[in-house]
């Protein structure tokens, strides 16, 4: 490969400042960096295409600076400072993200719920910021903080004015988070910039959600890896063969800690204000929207495996990949996984 800057010939690159593009031998244009918390990668199955990755990186860094609840001047954190006090302007696509999260609030009644961030800050997993004693690694909340920050977690207390682009939360201490939908809705919008470029096939892998775009000029299917939750990062429990289609995973392996010899992790259940835990390590989506997979994985994850089958009723091209404490996987819709890891046991299709 030759290593190229994407902007080589303009400006010196810096590490995660600014994007690191990659001219392949082979006819591919790739772009490696870091935001929104986590790394992504983007491969167009085309030589050259610098104009389109530039365009992809301002994007992605645009819908970060309107969404990040750690960006004070985001969209989402303005939102969240006038809680109880005003609605706020914001940006059409951060209220089209946040009209989104509350349809699916709706439809999973309430297992995902997009004004869950107070309850996030509360328990700071994943949180960088380790000097602040909220978002202390090793620190599990008192029940009495629990069950007030709860009080504030309820979707049906953010107002939407379409007409004029408002948000409202209508308690006071109340806060957005979007992490659980942002990262699939930013996936999505890659794909149109693809597309609109008259790019037939591309690869896009943000923070490990996965879409394939188009197909091999081979003709043979995608081969897109499941995250081992159990193993070390990068390990895989075996494959889905697919066209076209995001891939999405909610895990207890993304964002954690341990302690007392108790795994906690980051996707936390807004009825009891806890991580949730119900016997599944992951749960991994396939889907035409990423960011509709995106939202509907935490809202399984959260409902588990015994309660989440009305929303594959209401959803018919969702289809999923269940990944159990006992190591057992289970499968519903159609989906082709080749296991690979003997460690794990494959179910019968549901």
């Amino acid at each position: 490969m030759n290593y190229l800057s994407a902007l080589a010939f303009k400006k010196i690159k810096i590490l995660f400042l600014i994007p690191f593009f990659v001219s392949c031998m082979q006819g591919e244009s790739s772009l490696y960096d870091f935001a929104m918390g986590t790394a992504f990668s983007i491969t167009l199955y085309k030589h050259g295409q610098y104009k389109v990755l530039d365009e992809i990186f301002t994007n992605i860094k645009t819908i970060e600076n309107l969404m990040s609840v750690n960006i004070p001047s985001s969209d989402v954190s303005r939102i969240n400072a006038a809680a109880g006090i005003e609605a706020v302007h914001v940006n059409e696509k951060t209220f089209k993200v946040i009209e989104r999260a509350i349809y699916f609030a709706y439809l999973s009644g309430g297992a995902f719920d997009p004004s869950i961030g107070a309850l996030t800050s509360l328990w700071g997993i994943g949180n960088d910021n380790r000097n602040d004693s909220r978002n202390d690694y090793h620190r599990i909340p008192l029940q009495d903080d629990i069950d007030k920050i709860l009080s504030l977690v309820n979707w049906r207390n953010i107002v939407l004015d379409s007409e004029n682009n408002t948000v409202f939360l209508t308690q006071e201490g109340m806060a957005l988070d979007l992490g659980a939908i942002t990262k699939g809705y930013t996936v999505d919008r890659t794909v149109d910039i693809i597309r609109n470029a008259g790019i037939k096939r591309a690869k896009i892998d943000i923070g490990g959600e996965i879409y394939m775009l188009g197909e091999k000029t081979d003709k043979t299917p995608w081969r897109v890896g499941i995250q081992d939750p159990k193993g070390v990062h990068g390990g895989i429990i075996g494959f889905i063969q697919t066209g076209e289609t995001s891939v999405v995973t909610s895990g207890i392996y993304e964002r954690f800690f341990e302690k007392d010899g108790i795994h906690y992790h980051h996707i936390l259940n807004p009825f009891n204000g806890y991580p949730a835990d119900n016997e599944l390590l992951s749960v991994t989506l396939t889907a035409s929207s990423a960011m509709d997979a995106d939202a509907l994985s935490t809202a399984i994850f959260v409902l588990g495996y015994e309660n989440a089958g009305f929303l594959f009723e209401t959803q018919p091209g969702i289809a999923a990949i269940f990944v159990f404490k006992d190591l057992n996987i289970k499968m519903s819709g159609d989906i082709d996984f080749t296991l690979t890891n003997k460690a794990f046991n494959s179910a019968m299709q549901e």
